[in-house]
């Protein structure tokens, strides 16, 4: 009886993720007709079809899509092994693995990873940049011990502690008609197409401009782009659309950009952001997280 192998699920998942053989076997630097034929090998050990193929490339199946995310999560666990093994030297004092979907540019994440990473040098710190749904994935399969991320999300068995708030900025060309203001109102943003990242905050960015600009069941225009938050960024200096950002995006320059704060009725519109954790994670390492947390930012 043939095993699964490891690097058949890896195949397995590129090709998932590149929804094409060829597209999936140029970024393994594999030819495809091996990682073609060890994905036939894989469905055939399974029993189950995971992929229907066509000219225009590979789809995964209903009954494919569970093995394939389960497949994920082994394929982070094997190299979250193998990474723990290589850097064992350095882990001395355990090993933290910290979960985020708001970019590292500036902000107040950056400054608590940074205070961590230069307290407990011996300690091996895996960051991992995903999704909110991957990051709670990760926190229930244990490949993540806290995730920071916005505040808002109940799930069974993990808990969340408020731990600060960003101002959120319009990211607009820099000669829009409003680049010029200090400061807007959401109602100024009512007639603007918006692109934001599919992953990472942008589809929190999403519910909030859904939030304060539907009117008469009418929605404001958004766009998901499936790309990073740089490039969303480059299409707004593009001068075709404008987007949203947290005072985080703004520890780099961006060449002919503006971004304006925003305001509610209140004063400034913020993201209040959480940390998650499982009840049961007794991590040193974490419990060291989190005294670093409450020194910088008391509840």
């Amino acid at each position: 009886m043939m095993a699964i192998e490891i690097h058949q699920l890896r195949f397995a998942v590129a090709t998932a993720d590149a929804k094409s053989f060829s597209r999936a076997a140029a970024a393994l630097n594999v030819k495809q007709i091996t990682l073609s034929r060890k994905v036939q090998q894989l469905e055939d050990r399974l029993g189950v079809k995971l992929f229907e193929r066509s000219t225009r490339g590979a789809e995964i199946t209903e009954n494919g899509r569970p093995f394939i995310e389960q497949a994920r999560r082994i394929i982070t666990d094997v190299d979250n092994l193998r990474t723990t093994a290589r850097n064992v030297s350095y882990g001395l004092q355990g090993r933290i693995a910290v979960g985020y979907c708001s970019p590292l540019m500036a902000g107040k994440l950056r400054l608590a990873i940074s205070d961590y990473l230069t307290k407990f040098e011996d300690v091996q710190f895996d960051g991992i940049e995903a999704g909110l749904e991957k990051l709670f994935h990760g926190l229930h399969s244990h490949t993540i011990d806290v995730a920071v991320a916005p505040i808002g999300h109940r799930e069974a068995g993990i808990s969340s502690r408020r731990i600060w708030s960003e101002r959120l900025f319009a990211a607009v060309p820099e000669d829009h008609a409003l680049a010029q203001k200090d400061q807007i109102y959401w109602q100024d943003l009512r007639r603007e197409v918006f692109v934001v990242p599919a992953g990472g905050l942008g589809p929190i960015f999403g519910n909030v401009i859904a939030a304060r600009l539907t009117e008469q069941g009418k929605l404001p225009s958004v766009i998901l782009q499936d790309t990073s938050l740089e490039s969303v960024l480059s299409m707004v200096a593009a001068k075709r659309y404008i987007s949203i950002a947290t005072e985080a995006s703004q520890g780099i320059t961006w060449t002919d950009l503006r971004f304006i704060e925003i305001h509610d009725p209140t004063g400034p519109a913020r993201l209040e952001y959480a940390l998650y954790w499982r009840e049961d994670n007794g991590n040193p390492a974490l419990q060291r997280f989190f005294k670093l947390i409450e020194e910088r930012y008391p509840g």
